[in-house]
């Protein structure tokens, strides 16, 4: 989509150069039978470049290019009406543009507020020392927890305040079949919040959704081309269900995060604790099992709720893989499934590409 309306503003912005060739007598130009004064023909070429820089900057992802487009599109107008036996068409050209403009002006709007609200946690969390874990901060952990995070490096290395996380992967609907997503995330800890924004892939179209959780409330908003309402949540069963989701990440994505008070722990066996946490009034739990290397190999809890069904469902991440990620070895592949009553169905495969702790 982005490619297309890129090369439709190049030939757009070609097209003006009739203008200019016109009022300056560059070769012989039919189709233009009205007369073209000189300063007319530099307001032409001013429109070509505007156009085709838009272009460029288009398929170079810089928002920037729908600020050159609108004046291209002012300039454009007015030198169509002035011609407007001969160019009536393109009128109908900048209508299609300004569409576009409209709608990806409404996604640049929708993601802006979704940084908007990071760079104020990032500015918060700002300054902040980050002191470094060590064997002491363990030992009230139970032993499968403490294996697990000595294998995953952390120990020696800074307390985590913050991550940045950028996933891309799969999603579906009970259904459905799978689209593609990228997401991009902020985690943070002291003061628990998770800011998170997709773009999924739907039908050629790219659909963008944010996931906002502060102060233990939660909300979901999903908006084609950040205009259109699709799906809107923030009901009080979001706040547990994200309340689950933030500390599933602290345990798959953040393993020194794990020495937090507010946790509690129950040792099951050798192999599997259960974890409850609390963040303000709301109290979930899990139950975390690992292997004999002290990876942590699932997480399930009972306290989140599908919220397409309005119904509270076991949920598991279940980790495929592990990588070492700028010297901590964390989940490289995990899933996310659901325990219906008819059996499992994993809605979500998610590939780890990138993670930065403590980010500023």
């Amino acid at each position: 989509m982005k490619i297309l309306l890129a090369i439709f503003l190049f030939l757009h912005g070609l097209i003006h150069l009739m203008g200019f060739a016109k009022a300056f007598q560059y070769g012989s130009i039919p189709q233009l039978k009205t007369e073209i004064s000189k300063l007319t023909g530099i307001f032409w070429l001013i429109a070509s470049f505007l156009f085709i820089g838009s272009g460029v900057l288009l398929l170079l992802s810089y928002n920037f290019w729908m600020f050159t487009t609108i004046p291209a599109l002012m300039i454009s107008q007015v030198l169509i009406f002035k011609s407007w036996s001969d160019a009536k068409y393109g009128a109908l050209a900048n209508i299609i543009i300004l569409i576009a403009l409209i709608l990806c002006f409404g996604s640049y709007r929708f993601e802006k507020e979704y940084k908007n609200d990071v760079k104020v946690h990032l500015e918060n969390s700002k300054n902040k020392v980050s002191e470094l874990l060590t064997e002491a901060d363990l030992q009230t952990l139970p032993l499968p927890v403490q294996k697990y995070l000595r294998y995953s490096g952390v120990v020696n290395k800074p307390k985590v305040r913050n991550m940045k996380v950028v996933f891309e992967g799969e999603m579906r609907e009970k259904g459905k079949d799978y689209f593609k997503f990228r997401s991009e995330q902020y985690n943070f800890i002291d003061q628990p919040a998770r800011l998170f924004f997709i773009k999924a892939e739907m039908f050629g179209i790219t659909v963008p959704g944010y996931h906002k959780y502060t102060e233990a409330k939660a909300s979901m908003d999903i908006e084609l081309f950040g205009i259109f309402p699709i799906i809107q949540h923030s009901e009080a069963v979001m706040d547990t269900t994200e309340t689950v989701t933030f500390f599933n990440e602290m345990c798959l994505l953040a393993p020194a995060t794990l020495i937090d008070k507010r946790i509690q722990w129950k040792v099951i066996d050798n192999k599997s604790v259960k974890a409850t946490f609390l963040n303000k009034n709301i109290m979930i739990s899990a139950q975390l099992f690992f292997n004999d290397n002290g990876q942590l190999i699932n997480f399930i809890s009972n306290n989140r709720t599908e919220m397409n069904a309005g119904k509270t469902y076991p949920f598991s991440t279940p980790i495929i893989s592990y990588k070492n990620h700028n010297g901590i070895y964390l989940m490289n592949d995990a899933e996310a499934v659901w325990q219906y009553p008819d059996g499992k169905f994993t809605y979500g495969k998610f590939h780890l590409k990138e993670i930065i702790y403590n980010y500023e």
